[in-house]
């Protein structure tokens, strides 16, 4: 065997099909790599929990439920998205708290404190609830939903993500 030069020798089209499939593959690889991450970067980023800020504890009373209202903001990419929600607000000793659901969890009507009767009252289809969120009677599957609470430099914070009763 005879060594030919003319074997090795790359000639303008193969070296500019060879760099044509370099350059796309590296455009395919960052390409891959920007989509890849756009897409598995929620696994990357802590969920950030939003606490709503109620007020003061000093403000409620102990035994009687307050409906407080309040903004919820979620930021979703580039903006902001506000909601106005409440919730109703129990303490016994002005030092644990338990933030209800607004909406009977029976078809999700909103439901009202009764003074006279010391229980909350649904109007759908005459729903009661005691004052520690569990069904007294009618047709709910289950007690009054919960929201987190806790407190904060004397402020009652909840995070408004419904929990099932505890």
């Amino acid at each position: 065997m005879a060594y030919d030069p003319t074997e090795n020798e790359i000639t303008r089209r193969s070296f500019l099909s060879r760099a044509i499939v370099g350059i796309g593959g590296l455009i395919g690889a960052v390409f891959t790599g920007i989509g890849g991450g756009y897409f598995l970067s929620p696994l990357w980023h802590k969920k950030k929990e939003s606490w709503v800020d109620l007020g003061l504890v000093k403000d409620f009373r102990e035994g009687v439920p307050v409906k407080v209202d309040f903004t919820v903001r979620k930021r979703d990419a580039w903006s902001t998205i506000e909601s106005r929600s409440s919730a109703w607000i129990v303490t016994a000793n002005l030092k644990e708290f338990i933030a209800f659901d607004p909406k009977c969890t029976h078809l999700g009507c909103p439901y009202r404190w009764s003074d006279d009767k010391k229980q909350f009252l649904c109007p759908c289809h005459t729903a009661t609830f005691g004052i520690d969120g569990k069904v007294v009677s009618g047709p709910p599957p289950r007690p009054l939903d919960r929201y987190p609470t806790k407190v904060v430099g004397g402020h009652l914070l909840i995070l408004p993500q419904k929990t099932a009763e505890a």
